[in-house]
């Protein structure tokens, strides 16, 4: 614990405030005000040509604005090998927030320009901002972390997605910044953060092992890390980074190919895959789609029903914050067993509690199952999968590594996004068998394939995958 340094803290709080907030406030502030901007648009729409937009159209528009982040998403992703292995973690971040500024602006100004074009604009540069934000942040947690803290501190992403997620939804209450005057300055608070990382990010290092490994900077790595640790004992994990820069000079540059047919790599990209896709797939979407009628169903009120909601968001922070300090004590595959395992036997719950639904006792122990749910997945499913890749691949595959794992992260959210409500359709209630048997696949596979990475080193982690591939 004497190496948890103040030096060490505000490289973490500059990453994940400045960079983290800006994933899950984006991503969840755009609800609040739909009202509002469709009425911005209609009304823009009236002034340009005189006559009002039709439902139809209003909507097609309302789609590019929030479909349009997850294709900047799309593209922040594919730029992430190119910006993570020429600027560094650290620059990265920081040239990132350019993004953010112009956004600001585009957003901040559509009003008074009476453009609703600007704010499609902009929501697509957070959308390229959150996909590097996604990759680059994970990657500089777990460069910079002392091993026997890595998975704690890699938890933090996720904590300050969700915590900003909540903030993005009490900030667009009506009694707050959710009215016609002010939804402009709920979109452009996202400058704040940007804001607080381009003031401190500077007077942090860049992540040791990018100076050391794609640089070949070995005094400017011993110097940084030694300002992270705030102790020049650091000779252990300079050895541990020597090892690993002489395996990488000897390999020739990665591509895709050597990804998908080296054992080595291959492996832990499934594993990886399979953990996202269990992220995605375990039928979080489900249960909070059904906890509305869920709530009405148990006599909760409107505002009742909205307190309920925000009080499975506080759960959220906190069961994620519990998770995070449990994550070096009972290890990755721990958690993430006992998260899916909670899920498993929740939804099954669920999917008979939806058979007697009529009954009182019944309606009230759903709630009771939709917040568990949510614990059960905050305490391990949701945070995981994120850190997990940036622990099992090695430098030189980390950044092509992570930049695989969130395309598929996004296109499976992509793919529940536009098929849920079909199959929600033809299923109604009967949908969570269906999720419930995706989690006994996942399950399984957790507890067969996935290996437990707590207390270990990168090469380490390596080295197991190196000895599966020369066993085959």
């Amino acid at each position: 614990m004497s190496r948890i340094t103040g030096n060490l803290i505000l490289a973490i709080a500059s990453a994940v405030i400045g960079s983290s907030f800006q994933c899950g406030y984006n991503i969840g502030v755009i609800n609040a005000p739909h009202d509002l901007i469709s009425q911005f648009i209609n009304g823009t729409n009236f002034e340009r040509s005189g006559q009002h937009m039709k439902y139809h159209q209003i909507t097609l528009i309302w789609s590019w604005i929030t479909s349009i982040f997850s294709l900047g998403v799309f593209f922040g992703i594919l730029f992430t090998c190119l910006v993570a292995d020429k600027l560094g973690r650290k620059q990265g971040l920081l040239w990132n927030n350019v993004l953010v500024i112009i956004a600001v602006i585009l957003e901040g100004f559509s009003e008074t320009c009476g453009s609703y074009e600007m704010l499609i604009i902009g929501r697509f540069l957070l959308g390229v901002n959150a996909g590097l934000n996604t990759a680059l942040v994970p990657m500089y947690l777990v460069e910079i972390s002392p091993v026997h803290i890595r998975g704690a501190v890699a938890t933090m992403h996720q904590l300050v997605v969700i915590i900003s997620i909540l903030i993005s939804q009490i900030l667009g209450l009506e009694s707050l910044l959710g009215t016609g005057d002010k939804w402009s300055f709920l979109l452009a608070a996202s400058i704040i953060p940007a804001f607080f990382q381009i003031c401190t990010f500077p007077l942090c290092p860049e992540s040791p092992k990018f100076t050391m490994l794609n640089q070949g900077k070995e005094v400017e790595a011993q110097r940084d890390l030694t300002w992270l640790r705030g102790t020049i004992e650091v000779h252990g994990e300079l050895d541990e980074m020597r090892t690993e820069y002489e395996q990488m000079r000897s390999m020739p540059t990665l591509t895709l190919k050597e990804m998908l047919s080296s054992h080595a790599l291959r492996t832990p990209l499934i594993i990886t895959c399979m953990m996202t896709l269990a992220q995605q797939l375990c039928g979080i979407n489900a249960v909070l789609f059904f906890s509305t009628k869920i709530f009405t169903a148990a006599g909760l009120d409107e505002n009742s029903a909205r307190g309920a909601t925000l009080g499975m968001g506080i759960c959220n922070i906190v069961v994620t914050l519990v998770s995070a300090g449990m994550v070096e004590k009972v290890g990755r595959r721990g958690l993430m067993l006992f998260g899916l395992s909670g899920m498993f036997m929740d939804i099954s719950l669920l999917f008979f509690c939806t058979w007697f639904k009529e009954i009182r006792w019944v309606s009230y122990a759903s709630v009771f199952l939709v917040i568990f749910f949510v614990v059960m997945f905050a305490s391990g499913p949701a945070s995981i999968p994120g850190f997990l890749s940036a622990e099992l691949f090695g430098q030189r595959a980390r950044p092509m590594g992570i930049s695989i794992i969130l395309a598929v992260n996004w296109i499976a959210n992509l793919i529940v996004g536009s098929t849920f409500l079909p199959i929600l359709g033809l299923m109604d209630s009967y949908v969570f068998s269906l999720f419930a048997g995706l989690l006994g696949i996942f399950i399984a596979f957790t507890y067969f394939k996935v290996p437990e990475t707590r207390g270990k080193t990168v090469e380490e982690i390596g080295a197991l995958f190196r000895r599966r591939d020369s066993m085959q």
